[in-house]
């Protein structure tokens, strides 16, 4: 019973863990920033950053203080205040992370100078561990106070609802700025200007910068914070209906504890892997935090239930994350994109249509993946393995998030050394960096659609079971029929809803580019500066004006078909939504990065590399791919977690 008594403490865990994330930030500000020119570089994409979180967070606050108020008048004190706190606990890991990211990059430059590769390895795999350790830490210690208060599911499943808030509004927000500031400064400094990526000259470079920061560290954050915590608030849920419930109900703590400890190692083990190659020596740094996961994992659940049936759900959810990651890695690195850049011979169509079809093709085993880990976690431990199969997916998310958040870090350090001039031989270090990245962001997307479609499935369950005498959802009924329609229908609608708003704030990013170079005396020649500022405020208010919609209508429809057409028609919603959002978040995330990727081979000098009409063609498919991978498809894994959260809180109101 020791462990269980660990488990009770586990929020002084949590914070130990913030406390490391935050002598990992104090690290790598020590590092030295480079010359003037790169300091400048770094500041403005910085203080850009630093804008659009403000006030991002300023009109999420004024969300979350309604529902605070209605989760007030509606349940409790103790409900709203979790919702407060998991809000709060999301926010302030994007806020921790995107100071280190964007302080990261200049740095890692800098090192890439002085050290080389190794050096630069270090310094951007530290910046992004300082995100991953805050996510980790920050959902330990947030589930941990109010399972050490209260132990009541009812309270503990508004942190859930509070970390989703925060994570839609955040993922579709940095997800159309990030997407409408790179679809600006590509199409007209690359098609139309013949600049190259990057170039000191384009007034849409800083904005991109920026967009790579608050879209692929603070919003990949919120979005794997979401459902790190909803797992785990899931199996706390559904435990809470078994015996010995406090066991069951203290088991997914406590593998999430044993997860941020391995993550811990895992990150400091980068000091003796940073002579491998970039790829290595992320991917070896994941495996030993999942092996010393997996060991604790199994010696926990057998002190703490006495049955190891239960462990092979948790392997089964770590191996399928994995796997998931691999097969979105062969889709989007692998043969398929050099199929896709030979197409660009023939114009930007065949292209496309090429892209479509492997985003299609891609969902097929990751979807099988999927349904496998389903069927053992449920053989070995019903429902409740379900639940447990997420939380062992996502238990090592410090180390996971880490290599991530890393991408973004390396992509600026290439974008900084080629903006201050830097020799050739540097931008190829950080191109090998950003490859890396590029490959640890697909596991990424990887890891972040399967876990949302078994946390998705965990809280529907859990739903199902608040509600009395709801016992199975059959679909001979009307009302379910309906309500899986209606379900199946929200990821396209809020797909059209973010594509929209990408397509709206990137014209105007086009618009105000092309003014520049026309107007700006000397741009061209390197003799006038661009106001990298006036793109940076069009994309910040573009976001926050678009992003408002999908996040409501992804809170209210839950309610609207609950409260009016029963429990059952919303348990319908909630398969019909789950169903085709994970399907459409495979495609849109594995589609865009195969464009993306398929354009950057044809960079390194394939089928005739930059300046040809290939390349032009592959750069028309990425900026279609663009805001389907980074602004769409991420926002499918957060609708389908949200709308089920809100159900759940909501379900002991919904007769």
């Amino acid at each position: 019973m020791s462990l269980l008594y660990l488990t009770r403490y586990s929020f002084i865990i949590g914070l130990l863990g913030l406390v490391f994330a935050l002598v990992l930030y104090s690290l790598v500000k020590r590092y030295p920033k480079g010359n003037e020119v790169m300091q400048e570089i770094a500041k403005a994409v910085h203080s850009g950053a630093m804008v659009f979180l403000r006030r991002e967070y300023t009109y999420i606050s004024i969300f979350i203080l309604i529902v605070f108020i209605i989760l007030w008048r509606l349940f409790s004190i103790y409900t709203s205040l979790a919702f407060l706190t998991g809000a709060s606990c999301s926010m302030l890991a994007g806020f921790i992370g995107l100071n280190a990211s964007t302080r990261a990059a200049v740095r890692a430059t800098q090192g890439a100078i002085k050290g080389g590769i190794s050096h630069a390895l270090t310094i951007a795999f530290q910046g992004g561990a300082v995100m991953g350790m805050s996510v980790a830490a920050l959902g330990v210690a947030g589930i941990g106070i109010f399972y050490f208060f209260t132990k009541n599911p009812i309270i503990i499943n508004g942190f859930a609802m509070g970390a989703s808030s925060v994570a839609l509004f955040a993922r579709v927000g940095g997800g159309i700025f990030t997407k409408s500031a790179d679809v600006g400064a590509d199409l007209v400094g690359k098609i139309e200007a013949g600049i190259p990526e990057d170039d000191p000259r384009n007034p849409g470079v800083i904005a991109d910068n920026v967009g790579d920061n608050v879209g692929d560290t603070a919003g990949m954050g919120a979005d794997l914070f979401e459902s790190y915590v909803g797992s785990v608030i899931a199996s706390i849920a559904i435990g809470s209906t078994l015996s010995p419930s406090l066991n069951y109900m203290s088991l997914p703590l406590l593998l999430i504890v044993m997860g941020l400890i391995s993550s811990v190692i895992g990150v400091l083990s980068i000091n003796i892997l940073k002579n491998f190659s970039p790829q290595s020596a992320l991917r070896n740094s994941t495996y030993i935090s999942g092996l010393l996961f997996l060991i604790g994992a199994f010696f926990a659940i057998d002190t703490v239930l006495g049955d190891l049936s239960v462990f092979w759900a948790v392997l089964s959810g770590m191996i399928a994350g994995v796997l998931i990651g691999l097969e979105s890695e062969y889709f989007t690195s692998g043969p398929p994109i050099k199929v896709l850049a030979k197409t660009a011979r023939t114009g930007s169509a065949p292209t496309i249509i090429t892209g479509l079809a492997i985003g299609f093709q891609s969902t097929i085993l990751p979807l099988l993946t999927i349904a496998a880990t389903i069927f053992i976690s449920h053989k070995f431990a019903s429902l409740y393995g379900i639940a447990l199969s997420a939380v062992g997916m996502l238990a090592t998310i410090g180390i996971v998030m880490s290599t991530d958040s890393y991408g973004p870090i390396a992509d600026n350090a290439g974008g900084i050394a080629e903006m201050s001039k830097m020799d050739p031989n540097i931008r190829k270090i950080t191109d090998k960096l950003d490859a890396s990245g590029n490959t640890t962001a697909a596991i990424g997307k990887g890891f972040a659609i399967g876990s949302a479609a078994l946390t998705a499935l965990a809280l529907f369950s859990a739903y199902q079971k608040s509600i009395p005498n709801l016992h199975s959802i059959s679909l001979t009924h009307v009302d379910t029929v309906i309500g899986l329609l209606i379900g199946s229908l929200m990821p396209f609608a809020l797909a059209s809803l973010t594509l929209k708003a990408v397509g709206r704030t990137a014209d105007k990013m086009v618009l105000e580019i092309r003014r520049q170079f026309k107007e700006i005396k000397g741009l061209m020649e390197n003799k006038a500066k661009p106001d990298s500022d006036r793109c940076i405020d069009i994309v910040t208010k573009g976001a926050l004006s678009e992003m408002i919609l999908p996040g409501l209508l992804a809170v209210i429809m839950p309610l609207v078909i609950g409260f009016f057409m029963g429990p059952e028609a919303l348990g319908g919603f909630l398969a019909g939504a789950t169903s085709t959002g994970v399907l459409m978040g495979i495609f849109m995330a594995n589609a865009g990065a195969a464009w993306d990727n398929a354009k950057k081979w044809i960079e390194e000098g394939n089928l005739g590399g930059k300046g040809t009409e290939v390349h032009a063609a592959s750069v028309i498919g990425d900026t279609v791919g663009d805001p389907l991978k980074d602004t769409a498809g991420p926002s499918m894994n957060i609708l389908i977690k949200l709308m089920a959260v809100v159900s759940l809180v909501f379900a002991p109101l919904i007769i």
